[in-house]
């Protein structure tokens, strides 16, 4: 009997839930979830990182009398103030400690002089300027308190038109975001380009606009006085690596491509990148995870060549390099998944 009774209500019941999936609102309510979910996600991961930069650890350079007592009781006062690990590393010179700069191994050089009783301490904006703007108001607090006399100077500061350091994660987050936006607009637009010609058509794009990008910064804006043909080729690998994850997320997921590539390259990647707060002032993990994904290798690789010419560094490019060849190979060898195409040959034989 209770079976009976369930029934006539049961059905009904799922008859209703069955006719509901086949209307355009159950797309439409799952969308307005995930975007409502998407929006708190994007939110909180920028405040996690941006909201209240903490240093956690600073690696600086120091040369001359760091040994005394003074110098030490100098640095143990300044990692008390910042609250933080200043992470010695002691050069004989000068020359070798700037050269470490140059290099993006130390952000700043402490000079101890007469046993610690004076500093000069070297900052490099160009580095990090959140850091150098953190080290350069507590130091000279710190020598106050212990009776030294600091001296501040910035070694190597940002150009006149980035005066806060933004630029370049700026351009780096421009090509990140048209680099997938593209690419969803190639599937939707040209959906029948063969596997091969989608490849070719995101780097065409991506080259294109890694051009306009440099272009409008460097000589319509004078915002940046850019190393031109290598900052436009870093913008246009990353602006097709960007593309071709969408496209490799796109082949695996279908029409939801768009939550990896967005939670990748944007909720994780873009925080994370040391773009807008320099590396030692973000939370550990993300520090750590951003240097592998593509928009923390586009920022490192656009940083130096912007204000470390001739010290370049292979790491970001492998990262970008890295990415660009896992998702061709992904998408290449599951290019039958690629919601796109053209219709297959009757034989049997596949386009591209």
């Amino acid at each position: 009997m209770a079976h009976t009774s369930e029934g006539p209500e049961a059905g009904p019941e799922r008859g209703r839930w069955s006719a509901f999936r086949e209307t355009p609102f159950w797309p439409a309510t799952v969308l307005v979830l995930i975007l409502a979910a998407a929006a708190g996600l994007f939110a909180g991961s920028y405040t996690y990182s941006m909201a209240n930069p903490t240093p956690r650890l600073i690696p600086t350079a120091v040369v001359g009398s760091y040994e005394k007592a003074g110098g030490r009781a100098y640095l143990r006062g300044l990692e008390k103030a910042l609250d933080t690990s200043v992470k010695v590393h002691p050069y004989r010179t000068r020359a070798a400690a700037h050269e470490a700069i140059e290099q993006q191994e130390v952000f700043a050089v402490f000079e101890l002089r007469d046993d610690g009783r004076s500093a000069l301490l070297d900052v490099s904006g160009a580095s990090g300027a959140s850091v150098a703007e953190l080290l350069s108001k507590t130091a000279p607090a710190v020598g106050r308190k212990l009776g030294v006399q600091v001296t501040v100077r910035d070694v190597n500061p940002l150009q006149e038109g980035d005066p806060r350091g933004l630029a370049i994660f700026y351009i780096s987050l421009a090509a990140v975001i048209i680099g997938f936006v593209g690419a969803i607009q190639l599937s939707v637009h040209a959906r029948t380009l063969t596997p091969v010609e989608r490849i070719l058509f995101t780097a065409a794009y991506a080259l294109l606009g890694g051009f306009a990008i440099a272009a409008t910064v460097d000589w319509l804006l004078g915002a940046l006085d850019l190393p031109f043909v290598q900052s436009w080729l870093i913008l246009a690998l990353t602006m097709f690596v960007s593309g071709m994850v969408f496209t490799m997320f796109n082949t695996m997921f279908g029409r939801w491509a768009m939550l990896p590539t967005w939670g990748l390259m944007v909720i994780i990647g873009n925080p994370s990148s040391g773009g807008a707060v320099s590396w030692p002032l973000l939370p550990s993990p993300l520090g750590t995870i951003g240097r592998w994904l593509p928009p923390g290798g586009s920022v490192n690789a656009q940083h130096t060549a912007v204000y470390f010419q001739g010290h370049q560094h292979a790491f970001p490019f492998l990262v970008l390099g890295g990415w660009a060849l896992l998702s061709c190979t992904v998408f290449w060898v599951w290019r039958h998944r690629h919601p796109g195409g053209r219709d297959k040959d009757p034989t049997g034989a596949e386009d591209g």
